[in-house]
């Protein structure tokens, strides 16, 4: 595996998921008896462990607890079977109505924003949010598509051979925001 440099430590990681909540709470004016509902809806695989902690977060400064689901969007990619391997489907979680809700999508990374599309196409097939919005922990700021974070831990331009990894403890033992050289030959990510 080539080299991964650290960017962003996980206080700096912490710092970051409280100030998105801050701007999460503002806008959607959240509090311990909120009358619309709010789901955090986090894409496989590392924007789950991201919204959990965005959920835990507006909860500890609320008392309001989000809902929280999981989507899978690799069916929904505009490269499935372009791409080898194949990429590993995964389960998606959504134990409520979507419909009427205020749905915050969470990813670890906005890059191209072709994920994004993708699980823009997955959410509508499960219902009609009142309203979705886009979190992530950074922007890479190289948007393929017209798609822009509503709220973003950091804007982290990086040159397109370069790839980067958030780890969170809960899946990867440790957490942080690396950069590496991209590595054409390497694993998919959906």
């Amino acid at each position: 595996m080539p080299q991964k440099k650290l960017i962003f430590d996980k206080t700096q990681m912490d710092e970051a998921i409280d100030r998105i909540a801050d701007e999460i709470i503002a806008e959607f004016k959240v509090t311990s008896k909120n009358s619309n509902p709010i789901a955090l809806l986090g894409i496989q695989r590392q924007g789950v462990p991201f919204a959990r902690r965005l959920s835990a977060a507006i909860t500890r400064k609320t008392s309001y607890q989000p809902l929280e689901g999981i989507l899978d969007i690799s069916m929904y990619r505009d490269d499935y079977g372009l791409r080898k391997p194949l990429p590993v489907i995964h389960e998606t979680v959504i134990p409520f109505t979507v419909d009427d809700c205020d749905v915050i999508i969470a990813d670890d990374v906005l890059a191209s924003g072709r994920t994004i599309r993708a699980a823009l196409d997955a959410l509508t097939d499960y219902g009609r949010p009142r309203i979705i919005r886009l979190a992530t922990l950074l922007d890479r700021g190289c948007n393929e598509y017209p798609i822009r974070a509503d709220y973003a831990g950091w804007l982290h331009k990086t040159a397109d051979n370069r790839k980067i990894i958030v780890e969170f403890e809960e899946c990867n033992g440790t957490d942080g925001v690396f950069e590496k050289p991209w590595d054409k030959g390497g694993d998919y990510k959906a």
